[in-house]
């Protein structure tokens, strides 16, 4: 029996409203991944969607994850049924579902992240069932209990129907995709009131139908902001920013001795 971990209840804490910080991963690497796992964070995003993540690469890098166990979600690349279930019988915690623009497009995206009659295949084979260790009863008792479907707000049709979205059966999350936004309503940057706005619209809908709600900040000093309007999963910088703050940060300290 594969009994419930304790140390990947991902989303027992973000449902219960406990502040989460975690961080995108662009580098399609296992070393990158295991490396990651051994830190604080409380999660990570694999970002399959702006990154050459294939599955071999999933694959691998929700292993480190699995390893060390630790939360890890992926940003499928769509919202196809096999993009979600690839990442999830590979291992993710969760999926980030981009460009959920109608309450349809969110059902068909929940139902395809949970066993059902109409929902995710099975298959007893993989890590997620743990390699058959699992009976079906159990595999799909987990996939109930842990498996987060969180659905990224990022266009002007998804605006117009969040009501409808946030309040499709299965959808843990909403997260809100700021650049997409900025881009959409034509604006200049993600500070620009009209983003704000739009940003603050989804929040509403998300309390009004109990949906937790993440977002991905550009600095500490925007946690405050968005705390006070419900966010509580804070997706911040990347491991390529990790490795240009630190040589930046490298070459300033080193000619300050020269």
């Amino acid at each position: 029996m594969i009994a419930f971990n304790p140390h990947n209840n991902f989303r027992q804490k973000l449902l219960s409203g406990e502040c989460l910080i975690g961080t995108f991963v662009k580098t399609p690497s296992m070393m990158v991944a295991e490396v990651l796992a051994s830190t604080d964070l409380d999660v990570v995003c694999f970002d399959a969607e702006h990154s050459p993540f294939d599955r071999r690469d999933i694959d691998s890098c929700l292993m480190a994850f699995r390893a060390e166990q630790k939360p890890a979600l992926v940003r499928v690349a769509s919202s196809s049924a096999d993009q979600i279930l690839n990442a999830l019988d590979c291992g993710a915690t969760g999926v980030v579902i981009p460009h959920v623009d109608s309450p349809e497009k969110a059902l068909a995206c929940a139902t395809a992240a949970r066993y059902g009659r109409v929902g995710r295949g099975y298959a007893g084979s993989t890590r997620s069932a743990g390699y058959g260790a699992a009976s079906v009863a159990e595999n799909i008792s987990l996939n109930q209990l842990e498996t987060t479907v969180i659905a990224q707000i990022e266009d002007l049709a998804a605006l117009d129907h969040i009501e409808e979205i946030s309040a499709q059966e299965g959808i843990d999350c909403l997260f809100i995709g700021m650049m997409d936004l900025t881009v959409a309503l034509g604006a200049q940057a993600a500070t620009d009131s009209v983003v704000i706005e739009a940003a603050e619209k989804i929040c509403v809908a998300a309390e009004a139908n109990n949906r937790k709600l993440g977002i991905f900040v550009p600095s500490i000093d925007s946690i405050e902001f968005w705390r006070d309007r419900g966010v509580t999963l804070f997706l911040m910088s990347s491991d390529h920013s990790f490795i240009k703050q630190g040589a930046k940060k490298l070459v300033e300290e080193a000619r300050a001795n020269f």
